[in-house]
């Protein structure tokens, strides 16, 4: 008993050691990890087609990865970067006027205006506030870009750290998975059902969460583009971390732009973007989402927004993929507990 007790213990003081060692090197080995599972497919169809030559096949994947994701990715983030920049200078300078809206309501409802005032509203107020969230907004998103090349070396370690954990985890993915049920104490059986339903619905969600903001972003980006309107890419890319709220994330960016269109007298560039936004960027979800996701892996709309943004305010950007891969993984637990450890069984 003792002797149990104290390899226990030392198991436990050199599990969390080992853990406080990597803790430093997080997010490049959650995205690592995570690309490894969204690309699990497309490295055992490579391997199929090359006679299971591991060494090659996971290497393709890392390319395919790379190229179709890591470059395009990196490239939109200098982009939004140099954008966000010139949104807070227009807006510093005046180039931008947010209280646009307000100003032709006044000119055009003087009367909806001076009721509003009546009661108690203060309209002057609400265009300063308008103008000065918009600034600090903007100088945020700003200063976290500037931050991010003042680490450049950090930012360079950590990319290429994930590069050369993503081609070990597809390589030898499958070796680790059975380790890892080896070693849990479950039940081989209950311990492959979790691992391959944590994976399913984790890849699902993740999948159908940014397939879905992808397409509404970039969608919404270029229509931006093509009615003239200032940081097009910056604007698709809010639409994409925006697309995590069911139904209303786009159009929280499209419909504001709309009625500024609108306002500003631009109302045939307005009306077009609204119906692009109801019809076509409000209609990707109801479609592609199922497609991506189907019906026996969804998780609950609700329960991808919790997590997501719980994620996001624990550890930043990161929570995005992290949030709904824990939500997953409580879902798969309990599921295995509901199929093995459910009330009959205790009760025999």
């Amino acid at each position: 008993m003792i002797q149990s007790a104290f390899f226990f213990s030392i198991l436990i003081i050199a599990s969390v050691a080992f853990l406080a060692i990597l803790m430093p090197f997080f997010e490049p080995i959650l995205w690592a990890a995570t690309l490894a599972v969204l690309f699990t497919p497309v490295q055992k169809f490579i391997l199929s087609r090359l006679d299971q030559r591991e060494n090659i096949a996971s290497l393709l994947t890392l390319l395919i990865i790379f190229f179709a994701v890591i470059v395009p990715t990196l490239m939109l983030t200098i982009a939004v970067g140099r954008e966000s920049v010139s949104m807070y200078q227009s807006i510093a300078n005046g180039e931008i006027n947010l209280s646009g809206p307000i100003n032709w309501a006044q000119t055009t409802w003087p009367s909806l205006i001076g009721h509003a005032e009546s009661l108690g509203i203060n309209v002057e107020e609400i265009k300063q506030k308008i103008s000065s969230s918009a600034l600090q907004g903007s100088q945020w998103a700003v200063s976290h870009i500037f931050a991010v090349g003042q680490n450049t070396l950090t930012f360079a370690i950590m990319f290429f750290l994930m590069l050369y954990l993503l081609f070990f985890f597809l390589r030898d993915g499958k070796k680790i998975i059975e380790a890892i049920i080896h070693t849990l104490p479950i039940g081989d059986e209950s311990e492959r059902f979790l691992l391959s339903k944590f994976a399913e619905v984790s890849r699902a969600t993740i999948k159908g969460t940014l397939v879905v903001g992808i397409v509404q972003g970039t969608i919404g980006g270029i229509m931006f583009s093509l009615l003239g309107i200032q940081s097009a890419i910056f604007w698709g890319v809010v639409m994409i971390l925006l697309s995590i709220l069911p139904a209303i994330g786009s159009a929280l960016v499209w419909l504001p732009a709309a009625i500024y269109l609108i306002t500003s007298g631009m109302i045939v560039q307005g009306i077009i973007l609204i119906l692009v936004g109801v019809f076509i960027i409000g209609m990707i979800d109801n479609i592609l989402r199922p497609i991506l996701v189907g019906r026996d892996t969804k998780m609950p709309d609700y329960l991808i927004l919790l997590s997501t943004l719980g994620g996001i305010a624990l550890i930043g950007i990161s929570g995005f993929v992290l949030g709904p891969v824990i939500a997953a993984f409580f879902l798969t637990i309990w599921t295995l507990f509901a199929k093995d450890y459910n009330t009959e069984n205790i009760l025999k």
